[in-house]
């Protein structure tokens, strides 16, 4: 299964949660898109909410479904709650944590700025955006990468840097100190419901 390439406000309003983390989407039309609007219910049965639940993060993170599940089993086979190990994996992905840093106004942004070679690790170039970081590790920018328009419009509109990231501005590298809690992970999703919809 490809990546969704179709119209993401639409896809927001039908999960009921904003995937470009703005809101912008569910401000004018919180309600799911169709021709009925606002006024119409349905109900959804377990599978559905399981189902939902594993759409919602899949979209969120920007992964194909053979991705998605590559990684949930990665996660089973680890120490520890199958549910937060999964989160935190996603969490550890290297575009993830570009646009974590601020280096990008959306997940699909830094996944094109480190497939484009403009991201290292540990001072070394990287260009795969599935790769996973390791605590301590440095993520940084290219010499000839640090000018780019979009990088600089992205961190002058940064808001917040978790704080699992550490953001050095003069040398426009950050760290990747330690994992994410669990509080600090998305709190509209329950994980609970994709252990159990991969656990059927």
């Amino acid at each position: 299964m490809s990546r969704y390439t179709g119209p993401k406000f639409k896809l927001s309003r039908r999960l009921g949660i904003s995937l470009s983390g703005t809101g912008k989407e569910l401000s004018k039309r919180p309600f799911p898109p169709g021709q009925h609007g606002p006024g119409q219910k349905k109900k959804i049965s377990g599978y559905g909410m399981q189902l939902q639940e594993k759409q919602k993060l899949r979209h969120m993170y920007g992964l194909n479904e053979k991705q998605f599940r590559n990684l949930f089993d990665k996660a089973v086979n680890m120490k520890g709650i199958a549910g937060e190990n999964f989160m935190i994996l996603l969490e550890s992905r290297l575009d993830n944590l570009v646009y974590r840093l601020g280096l990008s106004n959306s997940r699909a942004g830094a996944r094109q700025l480190v497939a484009h070679g403009h991201v290292t690790v540990g001072g070394k170039k990287v260009d795969i955006p599935s790769y996973t970081v390791s605590v301590g590790d440095l993520i940084g920018l290219r010499e000839r990468s640090r000018g780019l328009s979009t990088i600089k419009d992205a961190l002058a509109g940064r808001h917040h840097i978790p704080g699992y990231l550490d953001f050095n501005e003069n040398a426009m590298e950050g760290k990747y100190v330690r994992l994410p809690e669990r509080s600090e992970l998305p709190q509209e999703i329950d994980e609970k419901q994709i252990v159990e919809f991969y656990s059927r």
